[in-house]
């Protein structure tokens, strides 16, 4: 069977940063045990509809602030997973953090769990930067968390930095690369900024109080950023990601081949990428657990009811037994829904095939393999795209390299204008 990802949202903030669109919540603190309940029963019952244990290779704790949940909330979440489904012995499990919530003895805690790879938002390294993006952490808090992380025996490590900033200059941004940098973590995620509606810097913009941040720059602090970091040895392989040479994972991924020979894209691991992003762009299945959460497997996308409040109230129904712990067995005919469940779409083909190409064309090393492609759905990539990708060849925004349909550079900037194209 193909294997699967786990995403597991934690809505909980000690504050939320101006330019959040996401399904946060500050103030909810007293609200973490419960959830934390109902995230395992929703596990439970995702596993008490199914014939089988599902295969999982990624698990992925992000939020929010996931760094607000307790070892022992972690501990238990992780062992309900782990008796709920197959989880691989090498699997890649990552959690979100904010340096400003984590200690030496913390961080130990997680490496004991089992949680192998941490991704912290660092943003920038400029006081005035991280003040205008309401952050409650400063660079300091960032070097230490490295350091307590490598003490702790994390070896996958991963930086986030946003770009184009209003007003932002060019010098500060390649300061907080060259302090990132500084800190030699396996992976960087690179975002530009942008103002969304609902968030306080889009009604800051609105209101004239800010101005809009520039593209131009933002295009040129991107490009920018590509080149320093390729030229310490980062590799390109996701429009907005970088990693190092994996050296160790060269013979693991051999290892793997023959676990996942059913799955269409065998993982590499001659790098440090996110193994479970690249679910994702792959357009592999995922499980979305949590408030808000977000799955695509069985040929549907399901959505979950945004209210960590109402997450719990309709997981507090669930009837276990006391004997085992586990959820009394539930229809099949349920999978993937759960209790928490408020939108099941089925996917037809023509949708997932236009999805494939949107999500497989971020990838810029692998693109979209017109081979693979066939494989997948049975009909030729080129014939059933042939306008767009004419249009987009031409525009030398896409190009061909042998049977692979991947972003040029001049893509990679225009992207948005890319995967519309396959709307």
């Amino acid at each position: 069977m193909q294997p699967h990802s786990i995403y597991l949202h934690i809505p909980f903030c000690q504050h939320r940063c101006s330019y959040c669109d996401f399904n946060t919540y500050a103030g909810l603190e007293n609200l973490i045990f419960a959830y934390a309940q109902a995230l395992r029963h929703e596990i439970k019952y995702v596993a008490a509809t199914l014939d089988a244990k599902l295969p999982v290779h990624t698990i992925f704790f992000g939020g929010g602030t996931p760094s607000l949940l307790s070892a022992e909330d972690l501990a238990s979440i992780l062992k309900t997973l782990h008796t709920s489904f197959d989880v691989f012995p090498d699997a890649e499990i990552s959690l979100e953090a904010n340096p400003g919530t984590l200690s030496a003895a913390y961080l130990t805690e997680l490496r004991n769990l089992g949680i192998n790879r941490l991704s912290l938002g660092m943003q920038s390294a400029h006081p005035d930067e991280l003040k205008f993006l309401e952050r409650i952490h400063d660079y300091m808090d960032v070097v230490e968390a490295v350091t307590w992380a490598r003490q702790a025996g994390f070896d996958n490590l991963s930086l986030d930095l946003i770009f184009g900033l209003p007003e932002q200059q060019t010098q500060t941004w390649v300061d907080s690369l060259q302090r990132a940098l500084a800190l030699a973590p396996e992976h960087f995620s690179l975002y530009a900024l942008t103002l969304e509606h609902g968030t306080p810097l889009g009604s800051w913009a609105a209101r004239g109080l800010i101005p809009e941040p520039d593209p131009d720059r933002a295009a040129d602090m991107y490009e920018l950023a590509a080149k320093m970091l390729a030229q310490v040895g980062y590799t390109q392989y996701e429009i907005s990601n970088w990693a190092r040479k994996n050296e160790k994972g060269r013979m693991k991924d051999e290892q793997r081949m023959d676990i996942e020979a059913q799955s269409p894209i065998a993982i590499r691991q001659s790098l440090f990428e996110c193994r479970h992003n690249l679910q994702y762009w792959r357009n592999q299945p995922y499980l979305g657990f949590g408030a808000g959460g977000h799955g695509f497997v069985n040929g549907m996308r399901t959505v979950n009811v945004l209210s960590p409040k109402s997450y719990i109230q309709r997981l507090s129904k669930l009837n276990f037994s006391t004997s085992s712990g586990q959820a009394l067995q539930h229809s099949t005919d349920d999978f993937p829904r759960t209790p928490a469940t408020i939108e099941a779409n089925p996917i037809d083909r023509e949708t997932e095939m236009r999805e494939t190409m949107m999500m497989g064309l971020r990838l810029t090393r692998e693109g979209v393999s017109k081979a693979r492609f066939q494989t997948r759905f049975g009909l030729s990539m080129r014939e059933q795209f042939a306008e767009p990708i004419q249009q987009l060849v031409e525009w030398e925004l896409l190009c061909w390299e042998n049977d692979t349909l991947r972003l040029t550079p001049r893509g990679r900037l225009l992207g948005n204008q890319v995967f519309m194209q396959f709307v």
